[in-house]
């Protein structure tokens, strides 16, 4: 006769379980279907005290048979999916907590009869014949738990997570999650290949060699475009004899400019601008006039007729019908400058060009020939004109109280006409008019061009300013070296070209030596957009276009002249 509550071994419907003791992973695997109700909760608490014996037997023999059961978990999980196997190391670590839960259900039944709120659908069908078994006694209730066993799927959901809420949405919907997880480590492989793809976009050597030519041949060309020391100084000495020569000629001999006023150096070379050779020089010696009537000439604001008032000035041997006749003015003047020339063989004086307002002397310096232009020159005293009002855009540049400064030295007037000199605006010829000049406030911003104050100056930031305006202007003397249709373009459209875009890029940072090559194609971009608008403003006047002369045609050659030669790395340098 069997012990209350134990089967007989003939009788087991499950040979594997009457072969011996009962394994402990099968008493757990019986056990976990009851996490459902409230009538599998009751038959837990009402078992008799030779099943309390059984189970402690079974506790003690847990410690030994520990590994065999890691393993028949171990065999159980691996056989789960296919897709189960790929998942990420998160799974492990969750196969691993799981194995702590079994400890626990061990240990305390109860406790983790409570945290399963949800009953797996490998459950569901055990539930009617344990309901039945209760009936029986408690014999058929342990044949149909041992019967019963719990679903591999319930078994790994139950084992790999120790929460039950996450553990029964597992059980709910594996396959989506396992799709998703198995979804991860494929489509990372192609995010890392489609960012390395990208940084090797950026880092391409294909440009890279580009840029860095054009480096080398704009540094190359600049250090070809010094002027040696020696050559500034030869050429310098024999430029300051001749001016003071004429300068003292027209104060002793001269009864009309024997009030000419220092002179004003001006240019490319005494705005340290000069490039290649030592070749060109501008020298403006002006006439103080206190009081003048200035009216506008034209409609762009940059040329005027000029009336001396009441008083004794000398120039007024000059002047007809209120207007002070710049042609006959200009005339006297050269013929003072040819007597003065006569004592220096060395110097020549070129012809007269028309609607040029400078005499021009020529001589040789060495191997060098250098061209000197003297200008003769009204200095006004007084407010700007009003055409200026809107122009000298210099406040985010340089400043408001600098710009103040330059607007209280007065301005000039220069002997200079466009077009043709017969024309007439009431009652006064066009050969008869003045052009205003603000050259001695160009030097002054070239000179101190920085928005702070130490740029360029020693233990200062160097900027390229005056470098992209040197490398611009040999460009434009090539291009008119090799075509003569340019030869209306002047430096002085690179220069204001220049003064307009550090308005706009106002800051030193800008202009940063280092991005040389950078700043000089920004310079050209904005020449070739002045070309091909057929526009350029006069830095002082905006009413005044530089560009009227040449013509939309010839600014559109030239404008492609530029971008090919860009692109191609300035080859013309070369």
């Amino acid at each position: 006769m069997t012990g209350r509550g134990r089967p007989r071994k003939d009788k087991s419907p499950d040979k594997k379980c009457a072969k011996g003791k009962t394994r402990p992973e099968e008493m757990k695997a019986a056990s976990l279907p009851r996490c459902t109700g409230k009538e599998n909760r009751g038959e837990s608490q009402g078992g008799t005290a030779m099943e309390q014996k059984a189970k402690e037997q079974k506790k003690k023999k847990h410690t030994e048979e520990k590994p065999s059961a890691q393993g028949t978990r171990k065999e159980e999980t691996t056989k789960h999916s296919t897709e189960e196997q790929k998942r990420t190391p998160t799974d492990h670590t969750k196969a691993k907590t799981g194995g702590g839960n079994m400890k626990l259900q061990e240990k305390f039944p109860e406790a983790v009869t409570k945290m399963c709120p949800e009953m797996p659908k490998g459950a569901t069908k055990a539930s009617p014949q344990t309901a039945k078994s209760k009936t029986c006694g408690r014999k058929a209730e342990l044949r149909a738990q041992f019967a019963e066993e719990p679903s591999k799927d319930n078994l790994d959901a139950c084992v790999q997570t120790p929460k039950p809420k996450a553990c029964a949405g597992k059980v709910k919907s594996p396959p989506k999650f396992v799709k998703e997880t198995a979804k991860t480590p494929l489509e990372k492989p192609k995010a890392i290949a489609k960012a390395k793809k990208c940084a090797d976009k950026e880092k391409s050597p294909e440009k890279l060699p580009e840029k860095a030519a054009v480096d080398s041949v704009l540094s190359k060309t600049l250090d070809k475009l010094k002027i040696k020391k020696d050559e500034i100084s030869d050429a310098a000495e024999v430029v300051n004899e001749i001016t003071h020569a004429i300068i003292n000629h027209m104060k002793q001999k001269s009864e009309c400019f024997k009030e000419v006023g220092n002179p004003l150096r001006s240019g490319s070379y005494y705005e340290k601008l000069k490039i290649s050779n030592p070749d060109e020089f501008d020298v403006m010696l002006p006439m103080l006039v206190d009081r003048v009537n200035v009216e506008p000439f034209g409609k762009d604001g940059a040329f005027y007729s000029v009336g001396l008032k009441r008083g004794n000035n000398p120039l007024k041997k000059f002047q007809e019908n209120d207007t002070l006749s710049a042609s006959d003015m200009l005339k006297e003047f050269r013929d003072e400058v040819k007597k003065c020339v006569k004592g220096f063989t060395e110097w020549e004086v070129e012809k007269k060009k028309r609607g040029c307002p400078a005499v021009t002397l020529i001589t040789q310096v060495k191997s060098i020939t250098i061209s000197l232009d003297i200008v003769l020159c009204l200095m006004v005293k007084s407010s700007w004109p009003s055409f200026t009002n809107d122009g000298l855009k210099i406040e985010g540049w340089l400043g408001t109280k600098v710009k103040r400064e330059y607007k209280q030295s007065g301005y000039y007037l220069v002997p200079k006409y466009e077009g043709n000199g017969n024309r007439e605006d009431e009652g006064v010829l066009a050969k008869d008019s003045w052009r205003v000049s603000f050259s001695h406030i160009e030097k002054a911003i070239l000179t101190n061009h920085g928005s702070e104050k130490t740029c360029c100056e020693k233990g200062g930031a160097r900027c390229c300013r005056k470098d992209c305006l040197k490398l611009l202007k040999h460009l434009l003397s090539k291009l008119k070296e090799s075509d003569s249709s340019f030869d209306k373009f002047s430096s002085y459209h690179v220069k204001t070209t220049l003064l307009h875009a550090c308005c706009s890029r106002t800051k030193d940072t800008d202009w940063s030596a280092s991005s040389l090559s950078h700043c000089f194609q920004l310079l050209l971009q904005d020449f070739v957009a002045h070309l091909e608008s057929g526009e350029l403003n006069n830095f002082f006047i905006p009413t005044q276009n530089l560009l009227s002369g040449p013509g939309p045609k010839k600014c559109n050659m030239l404008a492609s002249r530029i971008r090919e030669e860009c692109e191609r790395g300035f080859p013309i340098f070369q």
